[in-house]
C-alpha cells in the first residue's frame, strides 16, 4: 500500500516545476492482482492530470484495480474532463489519496467515487505529501499567496561573505548542485537590486556540467532602483520581471497575477528581512557551511526583532549533511 503512494509522491516531485498553477499530483495504479500497472503525474496546465496518465499506462489491467493518488481526484470540469469519472470509467475500485483538495471547485471528489461505490481512504503518506511536492501549491490554494522559500549559505557563524564581500564559495559543490536542482522546480527566484547590482548573479538553474538547464524560473528582480542594461539577469537565459515596490505583498500580489506558485528567494538580507516582517516567508533553507569567518555580512538585516522576545520561531522539519555542509529546514511556528 504505501510502496504505491510512495510511487505516486516520486512522480509527483518528478513533475514539480512544470504544472503551475496547476498542483504537481502524482498517481500509481495497482491491479486485482497487487501489482503496480501505471504510474502518471499531472501535464503542463491543459494536459491530462495524473490520474489520467497513470490510467493510460496501466490500460485494462486498471479495472478492478486500486489507485493511489497525491491529491484527492477532482470532481469538476476545467480545461480537462474530471479525475473522477476517468477513474469510474476505467473500473477502479479503491482511491487511496494523501491530501484532501483545498480548492472548494475542485474538492468533493472523494464523495463522488463513494457515492458511486468505489472504497475511499484519505490522509495515506499525507504528511510526507504536504512537506513534500505539494507543499507550495497547498499553500497557495490556502492562502492565494506564492509559497517563499529563502534560502541562503552561510558560515558556522552567520556569515555570508567574507570580510572583503567574497563568497564564492561559501557552499560545497554538492549543495550548490542542490541549489541548482531546487532551481528548475521553482516558478520564479528573487532578488533585490542590491544584489543584482553588487553580485551581478545571472539567477538561472543549470545542470551539474554547467550548462543552462532547459526549464528555466521566472527571474524576478524586486526594488525601484533601475538595472543596469548589462547585467546577466536581464540576458536572454529566462524571463527577468521588475518589480518596481520594496513590499513583499505587492511583490507576491504581482507574482501570482502570473500564476506564480513556488518562489525561491535569494536576495541579500536586507530583502529578506523584509520577507520575514512581513511574516511571508514560508520555509527557511540554510546551507551552513564548516568555515569560520569571523567577520562579513551577516544572513539577515532588520526582521523586525527588537528584543529577544520578538524572536521570529522557527521549528526545525529537516537536517541533513551536503557533503561537509549541514542543511537546515525550517517553517515558522504558527502563533495566536
Amino acid at each position: 500500500m504505501t510502496d504505491a503512494m510512495r510511487a505516486a509522491i516520486e512522480a509527483s516531485e518528478a513533475t514539480r516545476g512544470v504544472t503551475s498553477p496547476n498542483p504537481p499530483v502524482g498517481a500509481a495504479i495497482v491491479s486485482a492482482g497487487g501489482e503496480i500497472v501505471g504510474i502518471g503525474a499531472t501535464q503542463p496546465p491543459g494536459g491530462p492530470h495524473a490520474e489520467v496518465m497513470a490510467l493510460r499506462a496501466a490500460g485494462e489491467r486498471a479495472s478492478g484495480g486500486t489507485a493511489y493518488v497525491t491529491l484527492e481526484p477532482c470532481s469538476h470540469y476545467g480545461r480537462t474532463p474530471p479525475c473522477t469519472q476517468a477513474l469510474l470509467a476505467a473500473g477502479i475500485k479503491r482511491v487511496f489519496y494523501a491530501v484532501p483538495d483545498p480548492n472548494p471547485r475542485a474538492a468533493g471528489g472523494a464523495d463522488v467515487l463513494r457515492a458511486a461505490g468505489v472504497e475511499v481512504e484519505g490522509g495515506l503518506l499525507g504528511e510526507d505529501v504536504e512537506r513534500g511536492p505539494l507543499r507550495a501549491w497547498l499553500h497557495y490554494a490556502r492562502t492565494g499567496r506564492p509559497h517563499v522559500t529563502w534560502k541562503y549559505a552561510a558560515s558556522l557563524d552567520g556569515r555570508v561573505a567574507a570580510a572583503d564581500g567574497t563568497s564564492r564559495w561559501i557552499s560545497s559543490p554538492m549543495s550548490r548542485a542542490e541549489v541548482h536542482d531546487i532551481r528548475r522546480k521553482v516558478d520564479a527566484i528573487v532578488a533585490g537590486t542590491g544584489t543584482v547590482t553588487t553580485d551581478d548573479p545571472q539567477l538561472t538553474a543549470r545542470e551539474d556540467d554547467g550548462t543552462l538547464s532547459d526549464r528555466q524560473p521566472l527571474r524576478v528582480v524586486v526594488g525601484t532602483s533601475e538595472i543596469d542594461a548589462a547585467a546577466r539577469v536581464l540576458d536572454d537565459a529566462a524571463e527577468t520581471l521588475h518589480v518596481r515596490s520594496h513590499d513583499p505583498d505587492e511583490v507576491l500580489a504581482a507574482l501570482a497575477e502570473r500564476g506564480v506558485v513556488d518562489v525561491l528567494l535569494e536576495g541579500g538580507p536586507r530583502l529578506a528581512g523584509a520577507f520575514l516582517k512581513a511574516h511571508r516567508v514560508d520555509r527557511v533553507l540554510v546551507y551552513v557551511a564548516p568555515i569560520l569567518l569571523g567577520a562579513g555580512p551577516a544572513a539577515l538585516l532588520d526582521a523586525g526583532v527588537n528584543t529577544i522576545t520578538q524572536a521570529l520561531p522557527f521549528a526545525i522539519e529537516d537536517v541533513t549533511m551536503s557533503g561537509p555542509d549541514v542543511r537546515i529546514s525550517a517553517v515558522p511556528v504558527k502563533t495566536e
